[in-house]
């Protein structure tokens, strides 16, 4: 690597340097202004006086943004990984939509998923025990998602039937046009939202409504469950060490017995 482009990596992608540190404050500002001027380019009544200013402030956000992404591809020395790497694709997301905005009008709002950009300052302020902790959630999330793809299914699948059913008891007289229509009703009122644009009107109709409110608040419960069982299981220490009774593996560092089988370790 060249010295040119060790440098520009350094102040670009170290935030332990002061130049580099400077770069991710006046970056993280950047970020916040021009999230701003999208904001405020959205209300109707700051679009009509200061339209042409914020629009002028956002294309010049994009250019600056754009030179970072570029130079971004030119400091690595594998510009295709980091292309494709997380912080990556955030980069280029974050100017795509002005430049889709000449084809596509309205597209320049979308230019809000810029703020997925500040999680760059977990590096400035040194918060590196957060993304430790983010990373034991995702390790979290990815060791469940069997067991939520399985609640998923479940659940619409009792979405499917009571739409069904109350379908066939209300009928389109009481809003519920189509199975679809009522499957709508149905997520609604079992995520425990409500609301309340259709209802069911007869005395069966509400006693269903009912049966599935009840089972909104059980089912909640179960997704939070299984994520903290495996909060707890990733913030735990595990090793190989293999049960002589039962011959199961995955104990604590420091058990004495078997957790499958009580058998002495």
């Amino acid at each position: 690597m060249g010295t040119t482009r060790r440098k520009i990596h350094e102040i670009i992608f170290e935030a332990d340097t002061p130049a580099g540190k400077a770069f991710d404050v006046a970056l993280l500002f950047a970020i916040l202004a021009s999230i701003a001027a999208v904001a405020l380019d959205s209300i109707q009544d700051y679009n009509a006086r200061y339209g042409g200013w914020l629009r002028a402030a956002e294309w010049s956000f994009t250019i600056l943004f754009t030179a970072e992404y570029l130079l971004r591809l030119i400091s690595v020395e594998r510009p295709t990984r980091y292309a494709f790497s997380f912080f990556g694709i955030i980069d280029l997301l974050a100017v795509l939509p002005t430049y889709l905005s000449l084809l596509i009008a309205g597209s320049q709002y979308m230019l809000v998923v810029r703020a997925l950009r500040l999680v760059r300052v977990f590096r400035v302020l040194k918060l590196s025990r957060y993304v430790g902790e983010g990373r034991v959630l995702g390790k979290a999330l990815k060791a469940s998602r069997h067991k939520i793809t399985v609640f998923v299914v479940t659940v619409l699948t009792v979405v499917m039937i009571v739409a069904a059913l109350m379908y066939l008891i209300e009928g389109e007289a009481s809003g519920f046009t189509s199975i679809p229509r009522s499957a709508y009703w149905a997520i609604v009122t079992l995520t425990t939202v409500g609301y309340g644009d259709i209802a069911p009107q007869t005395p069966a109709g509400q006693l269903l409504a009912s049966v599935v409110m009840f089972l909104g608040y059980a089912i909640i419960a179960v997704p939070t469950g299984i994520v903290s069982v495996e909060l707890a299981n990733a913030q735990r220490a595990v090793n190989t060490r293999c049960c002589p009774v039962c011959s199961r593996e995955g104990h604590d560092d420091d058990a004495r017995h078997c957790k499958h089988c009580g058998g002495a370790l």
